[in-house]
């Protein structure tokens, strides 16, 4: 894909309707509500497990507790992306606690990474999200492709969600990696290595070692399904950037996106980020205001002549993993 576009005026333009129908404003009560929410289900995980005294209804426990921090990570999402408080202080502060300490994952590393992914979404030498680590996302990568990617990419289509299983472990080991290499290193390090130590500890004093090594596997292998299947919608099997291609910001951010149709149920379940290409343009709006502004934007993207996409909760699986199954056609052969 190659768009030679100077057209920043239509962003512009865009975003004076946002800012005049007051989708930016904060929104205070919502998020006081939904931490509430969320600390519950988090909190009250915790209290089930201890009253569970070690049987294997830990297991259902864990299941449960996946889904609390599942949430609690797009909670941390939303303080990153500045939707909740205005200052950075306070969104750190915040993002660190419910993040390092809450569920083990570094707010530093997740909110560098992250935004080098909002700079170029889907851009093969800039995005880390597509980078051919053990999944490839383009042929040019399965050609390129060395390693685990080399060895498995023919038939990453099939072992997309078992991977996902590994993820919520993969996200406390990249956390551990990153410390000494983010801002307030002593300070991530100590209550991300705090959380590991709480949680074994929790864990293992709860449970009999048998029930606790099954719990781990359980509560942190679909804690990583969920938030993988969260987040692997919203860009897997869209156009993939490289060097070549040159987009304004509207386009960059539009045609490399998917919007995932639903009801309040997906709204909660994707944490709002079922409408990624407003979130992709706005970052900062507040996830309660992105259901309000999609009608503003896909009425704006035909006007201009931009592709909008959006797909059902099934079909925006079913299209990420045609992607990805003809993404890995080369090694294949």
């Amino acid at each position: 894909m190659t768009i030679l576009a100077d057209r920043t005026s239509d962003f512009t333009t865009l975003s004076k309707h946002i800012r005049a129908a007051g989708l930016l404003d904060r929104r205070p009560g919502y998020y006081a509500i939904r931490f509430t929410l969320v600390a519950a289900l988090y909190v009250g995980g915790w209290a089930a497990l201890a009253l569970t005294g070690s049987s294997w209804w830990a297991l259902l426990v864990g299941a449960v507790l996946a889904v609390a921090y599942a949430q609690v990570a797009l909670v941390a999402h939303d303080l990153a992306h500045k939707q909740v408080f205005r200052g950075r202080r306070a969104s750190e502060i915040i993002g660190m606690l419910v993040g390092n300490l809450g569920i083990g994952m570094s707010y530093g590393w997740w909110m560098n990474k992250h935004t080098r992914h909002h700079a170029n979404p889907n851009h093969e030498e800039h995005d880390p999200d597509v980078a051919p680590d053990i999944l490839v996302w383009s042929t040019r990568q399965a050609s390129e492709a060395k390693g685990v990617a080399r060895l498995i990419g023919g038939w990453q289509a099939l072992l997309f969600f078992p991977l996902l299983l590994l993820e919520g472990f993969n996200l406390h080991v990249a956390s551990a990696r990153a410390i000494g290499k983010i801002k307030r290193s002593k300070l991530e390090g100590f209550l991300l290595y705090g959380h590991f130590v709480l949680y074994l500890v929790a864990v293992f004093a709860l449970l009999s070692p048998g029930v606790a090594v099954a719990f781990i596997a359980v509560h942190q292998g679909l804690f990583g399904l969920y938030l993988g299947m969260t987040f692997a919608p919203n860009h897997k099997g869209m156009p993939t950037l490289t060097g070549e291609d040159e987009l304004d910001y509207l386009r960059k951010q539009v045609l490399t996106s998917r919007n995932v149709r639903g009801g309040v149920w997906v709204d909660v379940l994707l944490g709002g980020l079922n409408y990624q290409i407003e979130h992709h343009l706005f970052p900062n709006m507040p996830t309660p205001n992105l259901r309000k502004a999609q009608p503003i934007v896909e009425k704006y993207c035909a006007e201009i002549g931009v592709s909008y996409l959006s797909a059902s909760f099934v079909d925006s699986y079913s299209q990420a993993l045609r992607h990805l199954h003809a993404a890995g056609a080369p090694l294949r052969k």
